[in-house]
């Protein structure tokens, strides 16, 4: 009687009394049972611009995939300027399938910061960083942040010519600030030179310093967005009230935006595979055209195109000092921007963001046609 009963559940679809009372354990012993009355009450609003909320779960999907691809990695990676090199070599070819994970670990690093890139302004120009959502803004840029070091870090242990030199030129701009400058520049190369000390430095920061930060800022940006929920852009038109749950509607959407960029990943690591380059020779000229990555860029041209000298600065100092003010204010706009946090338009911060986001496009694009 008992399997004619589990036969019937399960032809119609209900789980049947052995995988109901499996449930209740699981239940019972993790304690899950408030994460899901929140999963069943939780909502998401429903408007015009709600395609901008799934980029920030598929943030988290890419950085996921960084993590797993990243632990197969590290089982064969070995952080040293005399074998950091032939180590990935032999990812690429001799280890089943490890010119895939390689791939696709660097295009989902890229992947990832592009579209953390669209998640912040998106945030920004829907004004979700207004009261009281001030501190979810903050973690979320503190979280780009160290995402850049992700990619800073990352780039030179390959120990590649590219990535070598131009880990000397990233390491060297920290040196313009005054007063702590010369320590900064010490501190991350280990030593005066960019060597194997280094390579070292950078693989600590890169598999232990920067993923402990992630884990717990990521915690506390993850905890504030389900506090206070995702906000509605101000002004008319937004006030209608409609919602969607956020299970299963909300998440299944989420989930098809993961299974795109999964797509879009595989096809990229599969059709371009990531090259590796030449050794890095300490001793080498450095090699044309050298420049970071794609994410620097900007930056870098504009250090490149200011004069020797500006007013009574370097030029490169006056630079690096400006995107210093610059990354502060950007942290700090839910402070400055006293309008958006009383419900008030706030045109100049759009104009703002608007300026920022054209001159990023636009260096790039320079850099990339220099």
């Amino acid at each position: 009687m008992k399997t004619t009963t589990d036969f019937k559940e399960r032809a119609s679809g209900r789980p049947t009394e052995a995988q109901s009372g499996a449930a209740e354990w699981l239940r019972n012993r993790l304690g899950t049972s408030p994460l899901e009355e929140i999963a069943a009450e939780k909502t998401v609003p429903r408007h015009r611009h709600s395609l901008w909320y799934y980029f920030g779960g598929m943030t988290l999907f890419l950085f996921s995939i960084q993590v797993v691809t990243g632990i197969l990695l590290l089982l064969y990676y070995r952080p040293s300027a005399e074998e950091a090199f032939e180590s990935v070599q032999f990812i690429m070819t001799d280890v089943s399938f490890g010119w895939l994970v390689r791939s696709l670990h660097s295009w989902s690093a890229n992947l990832m910061i592009a579209v953390l890139f669209v998640h912040m302004f998106s945030v920004f120009f829907l004004k979700a960083y207004r009261r009281p959502r001030e501190l979810t803004w903050v973690t979320g840029v503190l979280l780009l942040f160290i995402s850049l070091g992700f990619g800073f870090s990352g780039y030179l242990l390959p120990w590649n010519k590219l990535a070598f030199f131009a880990t000397r030129v990233g390491t060297e701009i920290p040196r313009v600030f005054p007063f702590f400058g010369d320590f900064m520049m010490r501190f991350l190369r280990g030593g005066d030179e960019v060597t194997g000390a280094t390579l070292t430095r950078f693989f600590g920061f890169h598999v232990a310093i920067l993923p402990a930060l992630t884990t717990l800022i990521l915690g506390v940006h993850l905890w504030l967005v389900q506090c206070h929920g995702m906000s509605r852009p101000p002004g008319p038109g937004y006030e209608n009230g409609k919602t969607m749950k956020f299970w299963p509607n909300f998440l299944l959407r989420d989930i098809m935006g993961w299974l795109f960029a999964l797509g879009l990943l595989a096809a990229l690591a599969a059709i371009f595979p990531w090259e590796l380059g030449e050794k890095a020779d300490p001793f080498a000229s450095a090699p044309a055209g050298i420049r970071p990555e794609w994410f620097f860029l900007f930056s870098f041209e504009t250090l490149k195109l200011l004069p020797a000298h500006l007013w009574f600065m370097e030029g490169e100092t006056l630079g690096v000092l400006a995107f210093a003010v610059g990354a502060a204010f950007w942290l700090l706009v839910p402070f400055l921007d006293k309008r958006a946090a009383r419900g008030l338009p706030s045109r100049a911060f759009t104009a703002i963001g608007l300026l920022v986001l054209i001159y990023i496009i636009v260096m790039t694009a320079i850099g990339f046609l220099a």
